[in-house]
């Protein structure tokens, strides 16, 4: 027998209307499989008038998303508007009426998650939120379901295309940050407002929804160490080559085994050329999951655009929709208060570049900087000479304190015309 569900689409942009057009392609075949007919009887937008390319009578738009939520023709209700308000009213409003939620809003989840979680718990429906990370990857569900008894160590990953469209060109091309910036705006890859890829908002915001279901942590983005890749140079990115790495901006979630402190970051880091990771190249993503038991995994596909987040969104809406038939939801359980370690407790190798005069005695005024803040040297060899000299190391593993102190301490000798530049090697 047949069982009809009515859906209720907030924001008909390019997701939206990606996510509206499957449901009618895929109706049959879901159908099908689940004994689950879905219709989209109610879409809210900003502009009425604004053609949308998709296949729905015209009186099932509004302008008031309030429309979608309260609408008794409506049993699931799936958020596309993003942004903080009014998203957060609508969904905690839907989930009060009993309808069962979805949505990619990340943003939304890195800030209120556990409030939204809790209360579609106390509800008994679902909220699932499988795009709002790594676009149309099958991430989250296996984080939450499939490794839910597995104890995870760290969680690593390339979660922003933006900026490894970027990073990739300018490591495959040699360019530097300004022209490969350029051409991903006119790609259509970077906004004409680039702020939340490139300085690393977007990336935050998905490692705090990532961390939160790894570790059962209530973590929002304020508690993400963030480092963009706009300090990134076309030198950094040769010399990496050169040593055998490339550069990512890593978004990693990592517990201590001891002390049961969270690590949370965001910033560009050097991965070695043999490490998974390393050959994700343009606008893909992947997460790297690190378990007791399960040892490594990684997720691997696009991460952002139209149709893949739409499929990761139908998905979730199928779900949600057999879940509300059956009478059950998917349940998250509580989240615990972490205590996070700061940036300067963790550890990692180190990348340190120095511009300095070419003269007798620099290595060794250097490397007194190293011994005395007790961060040792794996390797080290000089770039240039004359004008152009440059010194390059790689530490062994050290405290981020330390080579903080050794950049302040360079920053004071009379041989160091410039001493800023560093880059964290991790995945080894």
């Amino acid at each position: 027998m047949k069982q009809e569900v009515r859906l209720g689409v907030i924001g008909v942009g390019n997701v939206g209307a990606a996510f509206i057009n499957l449901v009618h392609e895929r109706a049959e075949a879901i159908t099908q499989r689940t004994g689950i007919t879905l219709v989209v009887t109610r879409a809210s937008v900003r502009d009425i008038s604004r053609a949308r390319g998709v296949s729905l009578d015209a009186k099932a738009f509004t302008t008031n998303p309030l429309d979608v939520v309260n609408d008794p023709n409506v049993d699931v209700v799936v958020e596309l508007m993003g942004g903080i308000e009014p998203a957060r009213d609508l969904i905690t409003q839907a989930l009060g009426k009993g309808k069962p939620v979805v949505t990619a809003n990340k943003a939304l989840l890195a800030e209120h998650g556990a409030e939204l979680f809790a209360a579609a718990d106390a509800a008994g429906v679902d909220l699932l939120f499988e795009a709002a990370v790594a676009g149309g990857i099958p991430f989250i569900r296996p984080l939450r379901e499939s490794l839910r008894g597995e104890p995870i160590r760290r969680v690593m990953g390339i979660v922003n295309g933006t900026t490894n469209f970027i990073l990739t060109k300018m490591t495959e091309e040699g360019a530097d940050y300004a022209a490969v910036l350029t051409e991903a705006q006119a790609l259509g890859y970077a906004e004409a407002d680039p702020t939340a890829d490139v300085e690393a908002f977007d990336a935050a915001a998905k490692c705090a929804v990532i961390a939160s279901i790894a570790f059962g942590a209530n973590v929002t983005s304020h508690d993400v160490h963030r480092e963009g890749i706009t300090t990134v140079t076309a030198a950094d990115i040769a010399v990496a080559k050169r040593l055998g790495y490339v550069v990512k901006l890593l978004a990693i979630a990592e517990i201590d085994a001891d002390s049961q402190e969270l690590a949370v970051r965001v910033h560009p880091a050097m991965v070695p050329l043999n490490h998974p990771l390393a050959s994700v190249r343009e606008a893909y993503n992947a997460v790297f999951v690190e378990g007791d038991a399960v040892g490594s995994l990684m997720f691997y596909g696009r991460g952002a655009g139209g149709s893949p987040t739409a499929s990761a969104v139908l998905g979730d809406t199928i779900d949600a929709a057999v879940n509300l038939k059956k009478g059950t939801h998917a349940m998250l359980g509580s989240f615990s208060k972490p205590r996070f370690t700061a940036i300067d407790k963790t550890h990692s190798e180190y990348m340190l570049a120095l511009e300095v005069l070419d003269q007798p005695g620099v290595l060794h005024s250097i490397t007194g900087v190293f011994a005395q803040n007790g961060v040792s040297i794996r390797t080290a060899e000089q770039e240039g000479i004359g004008e152009n000299a440059r010194l390059v190391f790689i530490t062994h593993l050290a405290q981020e304190a330390s080579v903080q102190k050794c950049l302040r301490d360079f920053a004071g000798l009379a041989v160091v015309k410039r001493s800023g530049d560093f880059i964290r090697v991790v995945g080894q």
